[in-house]
Protein backbone atom coordinates (compact mmCIF):
# COMPACT_ATOMS: atom_id res chain seq x y z
CA UNK A 1 0.00 0.00 0.00
CA UNK A 2 2.29 2.72 -1.25
CA UNK A 3 0.91 6.16 -1.96
CA UNK A 4 1.83 8.35 -4.92
CA UNK A 5 4.89 10.49 -4.40
CA UNK A 6 5.42 14.13 -5.21
CA UNK A 7 8.40 15.33 -7.21
CA UNK A 8 10.88 17.93 -5.97
CA UNK A 9 9.81 17.30 -2.40
CA UNK A 10 11.79 18.93 0.36
CA UNK A 11 10.23 16.90 3.17
CA UNK A 12 10.54 13.13 2.80
CA UNK A 13 8.31 11.05 5.06
CA UNK A 14 7.56 7.34 5.40
CA UNK A 15 4.53 6.23 7.39
CA UNK A 16 4.40 2.62 8.56
CA UNK A 17 0.92 1.27 9.17
CA UNK A 18 -0.64 -2.13 9.90
CA UNK A 19 -3.26 -2.79 7.27
CA UNK A 20 -6.58 -1.11 7.92
CA UNK A 21 -6.32 -0.98 11.71
CA UNK A 22 -8.18 2.07 13.10
CA UNK A 23 -5.01 3.81 14.32
CA UNK A 24 -3.35 3.19 10.96
CA UNK A 25 -6.26 4.74 9.08
CA UNK A 26 -6.27 7.74 11.44
CA UNK A 27 -2.52 8.19 11.08
CA UNK A 28 -2.75 8.03 7.29
CA UNK A 29 -5.48 10.67 7.21
CA UNK A 30 -3.72 12.87 9.74
CA UNK A 31 -0.37 12.64 7.92
CA UNK A 32 -1.95 13.59 4.61
CA UNK A 33 -3.88 16.47 6.18
CA UNK A 34 -0.77 17.84 7.94
CA UNK A 35 1.30 17.59 4.77
CA UNK A 36 -1.33 19.29 2.63
CA UNK A 37 -1.90 22.10 5.12
CA UNK A 38 1.69 22.84 6.19
CA UNK A 39 3.85 21.58 3.28
CA UNK A 40 1.68 21.83 0.13
CA UNK A 41 3.65 20.70 -2.89
CA UNK A 42 6.80 20.27 -0.80
CA UNK A 43 6.57 16.76 0.55
CA UNK A 44 6.95 13.12 -0.36
CA UNK A 45 4.76 10.87 1.80
CA UNK A 46 5.25 7.15 1.35
CA UNK A 47 2.86 4.82 3.15
CA UNK A 48 4.16 1.33 3.85
CA UNK A 49 1.98 -1.48 5.20
CA UNK A 50 4.10 -3.38 7.72
CA UNK A 51 1.96 -6.49 7.16
CA UNK A 52 2.84 -6.50 3.46
CA UNK A 53 6.48 -5.40 3.91
CA UNK A 54 7.72 -6.69 7.30
CA UNK A 55 11.38 -6.85 6.24
CA UNK A 56 11.33 -3.25 5.16
CA UNK A 57 9.86 -2.24 8.50
CA UNK A 58 12.53 -4.19 10.37
CA UNK A 59 15.25 -2.58 8.25
CA UNK A 60 13.97 0.82 9.39
CA UNK A 61 13.76 -0.35 13.01
CA UNK A 62 9.97 -0.20 13.14
CA UNK A 63 8.40 -2.38 15.82
CA UNK A 64 5.09 -0.56 16.37
CA UNK A 65 2.61 1.07 14.08
CA UNK A 66 1.70 3.64 13.16
CA UNK A 67 5.17 5.20 13.00
CA UNK A 68 6.05 8.24 10.90
CA UNK A 69 9.69 8.63 9.85
CA UNK A 70 11.07 11.96 8.72
CA UNK A 71 13.84 10.92 6.33
CA UNK A 72 14.81 14.34 4.99
CA UNK A 73 15.92 16.85 5.77
CA UNK A 74 18.17 15.29 8.36
CA UNK A 75 18.20 14.49 11.21
CA UNK A 76 16.03 11.41 10.96
CA UNK A 77 13.06 11.75 13.33
CA UNK A 78 10.13 9.51 14.22
CA UNK A 79 6.67 9.99 15.63
CA UNK A 80 4.72 7.03 16.99
CA UNK A 81 0.94 7.13 17.19
CA UNK A 82 -2.02 8.27 15.12
CA UNK A 83 -0.54 11.76 14.54
CA UNK A 84 -3.56 13.52 16.04
CA UNK A 85 -1.36 15.96 18.01
CA UNK A 86 -0.50 18.29 15.14
CA UNK A 87 1.71 20.57 17.27
CA UNK A 88 3.83 17.59 18.38
CA UNK A 89 4.09 16.24 14.82
CA UNK A 90 5.14 19.63 13.45
CA UNK A 91 7.70 20.00 16.25
CA UNK A 92 9.26 16.65 15.34
CA UNK A 93 9.22 17.47 11.63
CA UNK A 94 11.00 20.75 12.41
CA UNK A 95 13.70 18.78 14.24
CA UNK A 96 12.93 20.02 17.75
Amino acid sequence: MTSPRRRNATLKLRLYVAGSAPNSLRATGNARAICEEYFPGGYDLEIVDMIESPRRALADGIIVTPTLLKLAPLPLQRVIGNLSDTVRVLSVLAGH
